[in-house]
């Protein structure tokens, strides 16, 4: 679990939105990106990141 502290701070690189921690992963909570969380230290790089799964109309 990262320090809420430091998750107030960090922000998806992509449309400057916040993320939210879901398990072993940061989600974005505009975008959907899932970002990996390694050995204690958020990977916030683009290309680490998960899409979100297309959404059903």
């Amino acid at each position: 679990m990262l320090d809420e502290e430091l998750l107030q701070i960090l922000a998806c690189p992509v449309d400057k939105e916040p993320v939210r921690q879901e398990g072993d992963r940061l989600v974005c909570t505009a975008c959907g990106r899932r970002y990996p969380i390694r050995d204690g230290i958020p990977v916030m790089l683009v290309d680490e990141a998960e899409l979100p799964p297309p959404a059903h109309t």
